[in-house]
């Protein structure tokens, strides 16, 4: 768990500064995790409309939240 907040981000600014990945890599990874997480039986999911709701709620939120006067000039 994460308790001081501050540290995290300045460990995630870090780490994304300094990480020299390639896309190619990136991809590699992200294959990996897939595979564990089939392998795991938690891919692909049983019901992938579970969650939906929130999902549509959350995106009605964003989308109704009104743009700055400078974002509205772009």
């Amino acid at each position: 768990m994460i308790k001081d907040k501050k540290i995290w981000q300045k460990f995630e600014a870090e780490f994304t500064r300094n990480e020299n990945l390639t896309i190619e890599q990136k991809f590699k990874i992200l294959e990996a995790m897939l595979e564990e997480a089939k392998s795991l039986g938690v891919w692909p999911p049983k019901d992938p409309l579970e969650g939906i709701e929130v999902d549509i709620k959350l995106a009605r939120a964003i989308n109704a939240i009104q743009r700055t006067p400078r974002e509205n000039s772009k």
